[in-house]
């Protein structure tokens, strides 16, 4: 099942790479797909560090949630040290997720101005989601402490959040694409791939999980 999850987790980086990428400099500059241009903004968009960032959080919490739930499946006992690292990935991706919904908001109703100085301020920006991440740290850790199957529930939820994202960034992209805006697309964008990138993640440990379920059932059959 490790393999499985090897397996798993390097088809999402070369979907997140070779798909997503693309998608967010198609959405946010608005080139002619296959066209010089775009090709040049993908290979840009490539060097920017911003991308491998983005691209570390989402692999690091699927990895988190796949290889825990496989390290603890045979185990009656859970260690509390897998559960605290559940719970730190899923309010990483949740803060990602809360960032790119409330900005991608902001950016529909308030325009370019939305944020002031601090929008363009990376410290403020990481700032930010470090807060949204405590936040959904606590929150988590209240509601799921007492809880049985935790990562098929921290899942089912950033399955939810996503959607709900994706609600929220298409229309904020519609409204700022019609306004004719320069800079508000990327952001919007930004919302719309996070959102994509969770939502995709949610399946593999779903996936995984499914899997391990019916392995179990089998077993269960053979040893009656």
């Amino acid at each position: 099942m490790r393999k499985w999850g090897i397996i798993i987790t390097l088809f999402y980086a070369l979907i997140v790479l070779g798909l997503l990428v693309p998608v967010y400099v198609f959405l946010a500059a608005d080139d002619r797909l296959f066209s010089p241009i775009f090709y040049n903004n993908v290979i840009h968009g490539y060097e920017y560090w911003g991308v491998w960032l983005f691209l570390a959080v989402v692999l690091s919490g699927q990895a988190i949630l796949l290889f825990l739930s496989v390290d603890t499946s045979f185990k009656r006992r859970k260690p509390r040290a897998h559960v605290a690292i559940s719970y730190i990935a899923a309010s990483i991706l949740f803060s990602l997720l809360t960032f790119a919904a409330i900005f991608s908001l902001g950016i529909a109703v308030y325009g370019g101005n939305f944020g002031g100085k601090h929008a363009d301020s990376t410290p403020q920006v990481l700032g930010f989601c470090a807060f949204l991440w405590l936040a959904w740290g606590i929150l988590f850790y209240l509601y799921f402490r007492k809880s049985t199957n935790i990562t098929t529930r921290l899942v089912s939820w950033l399955l939810k959040g996503s959607v709900l994202e994706l609600l929220i960034a298409i229309p904020s992209h519609v409204i700022v694409r019609r306004r004719g805006e320069c800079t508000a697309p990327a952001v919007t964008s930004f919302g719309i791939v996070s959102g994509i990138a969770v939502m995709l993640l949610c399946f593999g440990p779903s996936v995984l999980l499914l899997y391990k379920k019916r392995m179990d059932a089998y077993g269960a059959r053979s040893s009656k």
